[in-house]
């Protein structure tokens, strides 16, 4: 089992498959538009910029479960994220990590890469990344910067 097995809403409402970014290095981060580390965005699209045309990908997905940081409707996350930070990189619909309504990727994720929580996400802004093959690498807390994680997809992008 890989990621390549889901696939989510994006914040348009249509489905994404994940299996059509098979052979790209994927980064899945859930975001929030009132948090302390929402200004994360601009490295997560930093990062987007600067290996975008290797094969990498950022799949952002907004969650409102961590204080409630994400209040907004999709359009006004959609709109927070292009007019602050210029995003360009995928947004999907609003999602649940954790409970029993827990999107089945983020299940799936958390099963394979615990954290200091075990498999529960502790906040938001927590990365997860993902090799050309689908499969679960690395899981990052949330005070991780992007930049930080850059050498990591470096060396999967080089593979």
């Amino acid at each position: 089992m890989s990621v390549y097995d889901f696939s989510a809403k994006l914040i348009n409402g249509r489905e994404k498959k994940l299996s059509d970014y098979k052979g790209k290095v994927l980064l899945i981060v859930n975001t929030a538009s009132k948090c302390g580390f929402t200004p994360q965005y601009e490295g997560l699209q930093g990062l987007y910029l600067k290996f975008q045309k290797r094969g990498f990908e950022v799949l952002a997905f907004p969650c409102n479960q961590f204080g409630h940081q994400e209040p907004g409707n999709h359009h006004e996350i959609t709109s927070f994220c292009e007019v602050n930070y210029g995003i360009e990189f995928p947004l999907f619909a609003k999602i649940e990590v954790n409970g029993e309504n827990a999107h089945p990727l983020y299940q799936f994720l958390k099963s394979r890469k615990g954290g200091l929580l075990g498999e529960r996400i502790k906040w938001n802004f927590t990365k997860f990344l993902i090799d050309k093959q689908g499969n679960v690498v690395e899981r990052y807390a949330p005070m991780v910067t992007p930049q930080r994680i850059a050498p990591d997809i470096e060396k999967l992008l080089a593979r």
